[in-house]
């Protein structure tokens, strides 16, 4: 392994001036991270160990809501109280994520800055515009099979592996952070970023910022979502297609519906094609499935991964269905 520095500053100013440092990252559970350093993807110069740092509390906001440490680690969120009762949903997504020993160690910030990441930018040998801009993409004619079929760009067609933005992406959660010019909050929807011509950027956040936390407004539907993830194995894997969804049905009508898709681009791809489609519309399977057709025309799958249209059509049906029964 190739030398670093480390540090541990003891608060978050600290961090961010240790951030200016050249080839300094962050380090919190270091999940994804440390992986990266083994294959010789990610070579930091310094490590700003995170971990001590006050932000594991999960809190209820004065006007509803909750707000979630960035720390918090996942297995603590899946089976936080308040968070099963209000948002099932993300309790639900956070236990499909990896297994148990990994969720025990990674934490919400770190869920949500994993990288956008597919087999070619995880070997060093192959081209990828992800890792090294400008060198390629293998993905297009290589193994492609769970990557996207939605928002990609010829530079890259990686697919987002977090389970958590997915169902963060329908509660409308904004992510608070500190930041060059002070605290600030961005919306998850703002967070992530298309591929377009520079992939090897994952969000939009400042350089160096330091997230903090994530806030949840009130839902009242968020109370009735589900997190529904298809994968080839039991555990342990990434996703070929997964949904969160929640609806609120008044009179045999859906008055509001909030829908989210993983695995289908590189970023939480928030359904708004399929949800403006469905307001107004009577809760029947011909309306859910009209408008998970809607929403999927834009899709432009590759040779191999044209099963994950289906795949997201039945799914999003079948979840609505059962949401609606």
């Amino acid at each position: 392994m190739r030398p670093f520095v480390y540090e541990r500053p003891g608060d978050a100013e600290g961090a961010l001036a240790t951030m200016v440092k050249p080839g300094a990252v962050y380090l919190a559970g270091g999940t994804n991270l440390v992986d990266l350093m083994k294959l010789g993807v990610t070579v930091p110069d310094v490590l700003v160990d995170l971990s001590h740092l006050p932000y594991r509390d999960i809190e209820a906001l004065p006007g509803g809501g909750l707000h979630i440490g960035a720390l918090v680690p996942n297995s603590d969120l899946a089976t936080h109280p308040a968070v099963r009762a209000g948002y099932p949903a993300l309790s639900q997504a956070v236990l499909a994520g990896a297994s148990g020993q990994l969720r025990n160690r990674a934490t919400v910030a770190g869920n949500l800055l994993q990288r956008t990441r597919c087999r070619y930018f995880q070997d060093v040998t192959k081209a990828c515009n992800k890792r090294i801009p400008g060198s390629g993409c293998d993905a297009r004619e290589g193994e492609h099979r769970d990557l996207a079929i939605l928002g990609a760009s010829p530079q890259c067609v990686a697919t987002n592996p977090s389970d958590m933005a997915v169902a963060l992406s329908i509660m409308d959660a904004s992510v608070q952070y500190i930041g060059p010019h002070g605290s600030a909050a961005i919306s998850v929807h703002d967070l992530f970023r298309r591929p377009g011509e520079r992939p090897d950027r994952d969000t939009n956040l400042p350089h160096g910022a330091l997230i903090t936390g994530v806030a949840l407004p009130q839902l009242p539907m968020a109370a009735t979502s589900v997190y529904r993830k298809v994968r080839d194995r039991a555990s342990f894997a990434f996703a070929a297609g997964s949904i969160a969804a929640a609806v609120d049905v008044r009179e045999g009508v859906v008055h509001d519906a909030r829908i989210a898709w993983g695995a289908a681009a590189h970023l939480p791809w928030r359904a708004w094609t399929a949800e403006r489609a469905l307001r107004g519309a009577p809760a029947t399977v011909d309306s859910f499935a009209r408008a998970a057709d809607e929403e999927l025309a834009g899709a432009r799958p590759l040779r191999d991964n044209g099963y994950k249209v289906p795949l997201l059509r039945n799914l999003t049906v079948e979840v609505l269905r059962e949401l609606t029964s």
